[in-house]
């Protein structure tokens, strides 16, 4: 890459400002030399320089500095950067540079590792302005991410043959004795290869599968494997980081309930993709397509739920999943493996730390994921009328608030798709559009949980407070479900009938 193509990426990048981050390497190169082989010098590296030169967008930059020693190099960065320093990660020899609301540049020093404990915090770092960069990369992960760049010149630095491996899409260990110190590098390659599309060396994935073995993964915090799982699943194709994962055993070691769904077969004639597992798969993939496409107006954390509500939809089919003969033939079906799928999702999040939010999300999208599509075909066999199926996805509403309904429709999208039927990529998804389409006419997503009447309509009437107070707003609302009543006035109607019937 040339000085003038890496300046116009910069300038294109969502992370540092071009100018704080040349500001800053020239501000260092004016440094008189403190060691005769190391001369002064800020590099960018990591995943900015393997981003650039894939024409990747990314928001990531970190910016290393040779030959100045730690002293000097905080009192250049406060003094370039006036008020936006955060010392925090200053024992490790790392400054973190506030340029606006959600940029921030990470300064440190050349680093070196040692094993001190398991784990992927087992590690003693030490800063070393004067370390050879061959030996300060060689801390790194993939060849890929050992990659640097000088800002002012352009000059790509390869001290381990990051360059080829990027030519060839390989994910590559830097160090073979080293990669296998730090446990989290599993699931780190995992996410590469679904973010990258890249493939996994044959030596780096036999390491791989020996640390998994070994239970290494055991050794790893909830919180560091949630950060490589999100990320993985917001990949275009999340799959092909899953895919590697199962094949090293880590689905297996680390989420039992994912790895059953290989050996869960499906009926061909609605899945003939294969097991449940290759339809999670291209479930995931195709939930994640749903999502960049925008059709249903996700926001915040909302992409993140729908992903990891299509990784684990299937979960009770491993329990439910029978072979009954049905007119002569021989059918396979999962009855009631939605409800049976609750309790493993919640099992695979307790450990993760998504959070609470996601948890609602996931378990809505598992227990509901049939519902539009069972609801869309009752109506085009006329076995609903079009108040009864509007009724029915208000009840829908009701039962998955307060996650948004888009939120289980985009899901309910992925599995919808995510099967091996011809054209089914390219057919509109009319499930989900009769769906919103009752939701809007009616303006069901108005207050999806709230009761037609309350306890205050009760006691107006003359009902002493007490339990019967809840029993008779519960009534009215079971007539509502069933479809007896529709609006408020109805609504009111029912409960003074039900209090002079006392």
């Amino acid at each position: 890459m040339s000085a003038g193509a890496l300046r116009e990426r910069l300038a294109r990048a969502d992370g540092p400002p071009l100018d704080a981050v040349l500001r800053l390497a020239r501000e260092v190169r004016a440094l008189a030399p403190f060691h005769a082989s190391v001369p002064p010098r800020a590099l960018l590296v990591g995943g900015f320089v393997r981003d650039a030169l894939l024409a990747r967008e990314t928001t990531d930059a970190d910016v290393e500095v040779y030959g100045v020693p730690r002293e000097r190099l905080e009192a250049l960065v406060a003094g370039v950067f006036t008020g936006r320093v955060n010392t925090v990660g200053r024992s490790f020899g790392v400054l973190k540079v506030h340029l606006a609301a959600g940029i921030d540049l990470d300064v440190s020093l050349p680093r070196s590792d040692s094993k001190t404990g398991t784990g992927h915090r087992g590690f003693t770092v030490s800063g070393d302005p004067f370390l050879e960069f061959a030996e300060a990369s060689r801390r790194r992960d993939f060849t890929v991410n050992a990659l640097a760049c000088d800002p002012l010149t352009g000059e790509i630095l390869d001290a381990h043959g990051g360059l080829d491996d990027l030519a060839n899409r390989t994910l590559r260990a830097v160090d073979p004795r080293t990669f296998p110190e730090d446990p989290l590098r599993v699931w780190r390659a995992f996410q590469f290869a679904a973010r990258l599309d890249f493939r996994l060396e044959p030596d780096t994935l036999t390491l791989l599968r020996s640390m998994v073995r070994d239970g290494q993964l055991a050794e790893l915090s909830k919180e560091r494997v949630t950060d490589e799982i999100r990320k993985l699943l917001a990949a275009r194709k999340p799959s092909g980081g899953l895919t590697l994962a199962r094949t090293t055993g880590a689905i297996a070691s680390s989420f039992p309930e994912l790895e059953a769904l290989a050996a869960t077969p499906q009926d061909p004639e609605w899945h003939p993709e294969g097991d449940v597992w290759i339809h999670t798969l291209m479930v995931v993939d195709e939930a994640a397509a749903v999502v960049e496409r925008g059709t249903w107006g996700l926001c915040d954390q909302e992409p993140s739920h729908v992903l990891l509500g299509a990784l684990l939809h299937d979960l009770g089919k491993p329990k439910t999943t029978e072979h009954r003969v049905k007119d002569g033939r021989s059918r396979i079906v999962s009855p009631r493996h939605e409800a049976e799928g609750l309790e493993p999702a919640r099992e695979v999040l307790s450990r993760l730390t998504f959070g609470d939010d996601a948890l609602r999300a996931v378990l809505a999208i598992v227990r509901w994921h049939l519902s539009p599509g069972s609801l869309f075909y009752a109506l085009e066999r006329g076995e609903l009328d079009e108040r009864a199926y509007a009724n029915a996805v208000r009840k829908v509403l009701k039962r998955v608030h307060p996650v948004r309904w888009q939120v289980l429709i985009a899901a309910c999208e992925g599995d919808w798709r995510g099967r091996g039927i011809e054209g089914v990529g390219a057919m509109r998804f009319d499930p989900g559009l009769r769906f919103a389409e009752a939701i809007a006419r009616q303006q069901l997503d108005a207050a999806p949980a709230a009761p037609l009447v309350q306890g205050r309509d009760a006691l107006a009437l003359g009902v002493p407070p007490g339990p019967d107070v809840g029993r008779l707003v519960r009534a009215v609302e079971d007539a509502r479900d069933r479809g007896e009543i529709e609006g408020r006035a109805d609504a009111l109607a029912l409960l003074a009938r039900l209090v002079e019937r006392k």
